[in-house]
């Protein structure tokens, strides 16, 4: 005997019937809601200022880490995880031509470029 089964999603908002399963990450949790067209427009709407500002994780799944305050404050000539410190790349980006901010990120170009160098 053949069995056909349906399934139903049900907007996890207000109850009606959803149209899709939306896949979203916040804080190193991976979130799933099943939301209408319309609930779902409205999530990607409201996401959309914060997504066009962010870096996109790709690979393994990788967590919000932070310096302890000994790597951050002692001067250390690496960075916590035993690479490069940025200091030490802007140094190295700045005698090679590269303009790079006193502040904040090191693109990954730059750093790319380092890594190839040394």
């Amino acid at each position: 005997m053949a069995q056909k089964i349906h399934i139903v999603l049900e907007d996890d908002l207000d109850g009606s019937e959803a149209s899709e399963t939306v896949t979203f990450g916040l804080d190193g949790t991976t979130y799933e809601i099943d939301l209408t067209d319309e609930h779902a427009t409205e999530l990607r709407e409201a996401l959309a200022p914060y997504v066009g500002h962010a870096r996109k994780v790709s690979g393994s799944a990788r967590r919000g880490r932070k310096a302890s305050a000994g790597a951050a404050t002692n001067g250390s000539a690496g960075s916590a995880d035993g690479g490069p410190s940025a200091k030490e790349i802007r140094e190295w980006a700045r005698s090679n031509g590269y303009e790079v901010p006193d502040r904040g990120r090191v693109s990954a170009e730059v750093r790319e470029a380092f890594d190839a160098a040394n």
